[in-house]
């Protein structure tokens, strides 16, 4: 339920503050899950760090809720909060590219689409997400998986950097030689220790991809996943890969597997021949391009305004009970915009320690996501049985463990789960930068309690 709070900032508060009924009230808390419908108390809209501590600073002042909007595209719409101060930060949209030390420097406000273009002017990249619509900010701070996790990691593997604002309004630099257990909290533990106005990245060269989709008829769906499975297997890092499950208005389910090689064009086309040609797919897209035009290409998939609801969890074996399971569930989704994902964590994402960053699930496996999207309000009921019935389906071949950055307002017991044996780590981390709590609009890590010995 919203909340209402008269919240006036002092008069020489220089940050542009945005309260209901004020112009560009409503767009800012408009986000991409179009069920996300609440009022904020006061929008902050900030340009720099600076404002960022202002806002924060206000927040405590009056004693409200603080939640943070980078690109506003987390399917549980914790960028915006219920009668609280929320920090608008998609002004903040710079990229600065250094292409002698292949490092970048981006704004928390910036999309994958942003920094994939300014970085492949100069022929390098990152590893990030899947659609340039998404906010690098939570992607980056969750995890981030994508097309380049098997050759150069995840996002947060390839952060060295950041420019953070603390819950006390200071501005720290982080990275190896300051604050490093920081640094390795923001490489997967979320929003919960500050707010990020600056991201450094480590990046790589990538040209040209070889990249595009196979689709087969339902009939092959079992025969299609298990070649898929065994050719991965053996595969090298340079192939990644994603399953998709789908209802075609007109032809039924449909199962597809989009794929990216980073590597050199002609051994990629090797590497892959042998599921082109596997069971005749009905569709053959695959051929060079260019990493921008492939990370933009399911983009008119997820328009912003459609109302979502996601479950998620890792699949560390496909077996014939799973393919079984998935082969029943997908004719049966209310919502042809709906789908079920199934991306192949591999590589050199799969070989970092386990505790080497807040990030836990470094195994081979499959980040497995039940993605429920329609249109209108009146769908909600039947799209959202849905999504939690195929869960209770699934949930008995899925590992006690979830992607962070997939969670919707789950509860505790589930962000455990996404954090697994790092997470009194991050606890402990919490209570050193965050003793308050102030960050806990996100899929919180609760600060570790104070021992009776210790000075608060």
């Amino acid at each position: 339920m919203s909340t209402s709070v008269s919240l006036e900032p002092p008069p020489d508060f220089p940050t542009t503050v945005l309260r209901a009924g004020d112009p560009g009230y409503e767009s800012a808390r408009s986000v991409f899950n179009a069920m996300i419908d609440r009022r904020p108390a006061a929008i902050v809209r900030c340009r720099d760090a600076d404002d960022v501590a202002r806002g924060i600073a206000l927040a405590r002042e009056h004693d409200l809720v603080l939640s943070v909007r980078g690109g506003g595209h987390n399917v549980a719409g914790s960028a915006v909060c219920d009668g609280g101060v929320m920090l608008d930060l998609s002004a903040m949209r710079t990229v600065d590219v250094d292409p002698d030390t292949r490092t970048a420097v981006a704004g928390p406000g910036c999309l994958l689409g942003d920094l994939d273009e300014a970085t492949q002017q100069v022929g390098l990249a990152t590893p990030l997400g899947v659609m340039s619509g998404t906010g690098i900010a939570g992607l980056t701070l969750g995890g981030g998986l994508g097309w380049l996790n098997g050759r150069h990691g995840l996002t947060c593997d390839n952060l060295i950097g950041a420019e953070i604002v603390t819950a006390g309004g200071e501005i720290r630099r982080v990275d190896a030689e300051h604050h490093p257990d920081l640094l390795w909290g923001l490489r997967g533990g979320g929003g919960n220790f500050g707010v990020v106005t600056a991201f450094t990245y480590r990046l790589h060269p990538v040209g040209p991809v070889l990249a595009g989709g196979l689709s087969w008829p339902w009939s092959a769906v079992r025969d299609v996943l298990r070649f898929h499975d065994e050719l991965l297997a053996a595969a090298p890092d340079e192939l990644a890969t994603a399953v998709s499950f789908t209802r075609d208005p007109e032809v039924g389910p449909v199962v597809s597997i989009g794929v990216c090689w980073c590597g050199d064009l002609a051994e990629g086309e090797r590497v892959l021949s042998p599921l082109r040609s596997f069971a005749r797919p009905v569709v053959d897209t695959v051929g060079p391009t260019s990493f921008t035009a492939w990370q933009c290409g399911p983009d008119a998939g997820y328009p912003r305004g459609r109302r979502h609801y996601w479950k998620s969890g890792y699949l560390r074996e496909l077996t014939d009970d799973v393919v079984g399971t998935l082969a029943d569930l997908v004719p049966t989704m209310p919502s042809t915009a709906s789908g079920i994902g199934m991306q192949a964590f591999r590589g050199a994402a799969a070989r970092v320690p386990a505790d080497a960053t807040a990030f836990p699930h470094r195994v081979r496996q499959y980040d497995l996501l039940l993605l429920g999207q329609w249109d209108r309000a009146d769908a909600d009921e039947r799209n959202i049985a849905w999504g939690r019935r195929a869960h209770d389906a699934l949930a008995p071949h899925l590992a006690d463990a979830v992607y962070v950055n997939n969670l919707g307002a789950e509860g505790p017991d589930r962000v455990r789960a996404a954090y697994g044996a790092n997470h009194d780590r991050l606890a402990a981390l919490k209570r050193s930068w965050d003793p308050d709590n102030v960050f806990r609009v996100n899929q919180n890590i609760a600060p570790a309690p104070f021992s009776s010995s210790e000075d608060r």
